[in-house]
């Protein structure tokens, strides 16, 4: 869509919707992003609310994680592999940068392989890969996995924080406080688990859905879809992004999960521990599991005074309301992860609201 057609396109449905009221919510964390650095929020008619919600998983990951994670780090037999985005987070005492900065052996990595990598490289240390993510990234960390099996890297496990999504939904609509109209879902999770698994969402809470790409056009046809469903009383999910999202999903991705892992439960920032919301490891992988490994005990989290990242999470606040918002909390200087991950509301809103 070129910029004249899109103006045109914006125009419309400013006339269309202009008196009309209601909120969305967007899951998906680079849905956040896109909005935000796109200005689409602030195009929308003035009735028309956007919210974010549990779709960040660096913002979902409680402290009690990092804690853990700050804690293996300490080991000097240990060296901690993990994606960048974590390393600012805060835990409950301590962030992995800060552990870095005290001596621990904290490497970025830009896939779950290279751990597995790192693992060859480094044979009398133990790595540690730190296994943070949804349905989206799981498959990936699994056939690492499979791969350090079949290749013979003993030295090679993972702590995982895995999310599965639905039924943590499941528990945000439950909460009679969430007050929304539509959902924009994920685009790249719904490639994996497919459009059907979303379908519960206006069957059972009558909540129109759509499935919408990650493009400021695709992300406009997806908001249009969601008001011409409210405004005309519908329901449904809609698939916006048929080039990549088919109704079964991938079931190779799949299968790998089902094969690797169980379901159990896990903790949600903002929504406390939700059953059958996390992923953990099958009997005969479980010495791939660090918690298992290394005897873990769970670290129950710790929010910062003030920091109020479990309601943005949830659509209860938005960023600017909480009063460490661009003050105490920036990116470089995060109280909440909110703010350091691209794919948080606050750093989206700090880069491209309150900056511009």
């Amino acid at each position: 869509m070129n910029h004249q057609l899109l103006n045109e396109y914006i125009n419309r449905i400013q006339e269309q919707f202009s008196d009309f009221k209601c909120v969305l919510m967007e899951v998906c964390g680079t849905h956040t992003n896109v909005i935000r650095k796109a200005g689409i929020h602030r195009l929308l008619p003035p009735g028309i609310k956007l919210l974010s919600g549990p779709g960040c998983p660096v913002c979902v990951t409680g402290s009690g994680f990092i804690e853990q994670a700050v804690e293996l780090s300490r080991n000097p037999e240990i060296i901690i592999a993990t994606f960048g985005d974590l390393l600012k987070v805060p835990g409950n005492t301590s962030s992995l940068s800060t552990a870095r900065a005290e001596g621990g052996q904290i490497r970025i990595v830009y896939s779950p392989m290279d751990a597995v990598e790192l693992a060859r490289e480094y044979p009398n240390k133990e790595v540690v890969f730190l296994g943070v993510g949804f349905e989206t990234t799981v498959p990936a960390i699994g056939l690492a996995v499979k791969e350090a099996r079949q290749t013979g890297v003993a030295n090679f496990s993972v702590l995982p924080a895995f999310k599965v999504l639905n039924p943590a939904m499941r528990a945000l609509l439950a909460d009679p406080e969430l007050k929304i109209n539509g959902l924009i879902a994920p685009g790249h999770l719904s490639v994996i688990v497919g459009a059907d698994s979303l379908a519960f969402l206006p069957q059972e809470y009558g909540l129109p859905t759509v499935i919408a790409g990650f493009s400021r056009d695709e992300i406009w046809l997806g908001i249009t879809a969601l008001l011409f469903q409210i405004k005309n009383g519908i329901a449904r999910l809609e698939n916006c992004y048929p080039k990549a999202v088919s109704a079964a999903g991938n079931r190779m991705a799949q299968d790998l999960i089902r094969e690797l892992f169980i379901p159990e439960p896990a903790e949600w920032r903002g929504l406390g521990t939700v059953d059958n919301s996390g992923l953990g490891f099958k009997d005969e992988y479980q010495k791939y599991d660090a918690r298992v490994r290394y005897q873990l005990q769970p670290i129950a989290s710790m929010e910062p005074p003030g920091c109020k990242c479990g309601q943005i999470i949830l659509g209860k606040a938005e960023p600017g309301e909480c009063s460490h918002f661009s003050h105490g909390c920036t990116p470089d200087h995060p109280v909440g992860p909110c703010m350091v991950s691209s794919e948080g509301a606050c750093a989206a809103h700090f880069h491209y609201t309150l900056n511009q």
